[in-house]
């Protein structure tokens, strides 16, 4: 969900996943995660579309969602989506939204069974970035999807 670079794609086809689909609403995404994809010789499905219109299903969902930093609540969507569409889900968030985030998983009943904090090197990609590279503090969780 949100396949930026395809990094996290790439890595689920390299680790053995038999199915991996890149989502993303950014052209530019989608045609560098191609290229990526590419030079890393593996077969992915790269997929234009915004995450909530898409509804496929799968064992697991990988995300780096946007962390509503810069646009406020525009993980929701990234949240609500994986836990609809998959079993298992690792997604790494901002430390601050912590408690939002394990309410909404909770609330739906799904189960946080890991949680890694962690420090994310972030080089200067946009113009908001201010340093060359910044560790953001991050989380990284494992969560279970109650299904039926």
């Amino acid at each position: 969900m949100g396949c930026g670079n395809g990094v996290f794609a790439i890595g689920a086809k390299l680790a053995g996943a038999s199915r991996v689909v890149g989502v993303d609403s950014d052209p530019g995404s989608i045609e560098v995660s191609r290229r990526n994809a590419t030079r890393s010789e593996v077969e992915i499905e790269w997929v234009l579309s915004d995450v909530s219109r898409y509804h496929d299903s799968f064992d697991t969902v990988l995300m780096n969602p946007p962390f509503g930093a810069q646009t406020h609540h525009a993980d929701r969507p990234f949240l609500d989506v994986s836990m609809a569409v998959g079993h298992v889900i690792y997604t790494f968030l901002n430390p601050n939204s912590e408690d939002f985030v394990r309410r909404r998983f909770e609330s739906s009943g799904a189960r946080i069974t890991e949680r890694l904090e962690y420090r994310f090197p972030i080089p200067h990609l946009f113009p908001f970035h201010r340093d060359e590279v910044r560790a953001q503090p991050v989380l990284l969780y494992r969560v279970e999807v109650a299904k039926g």
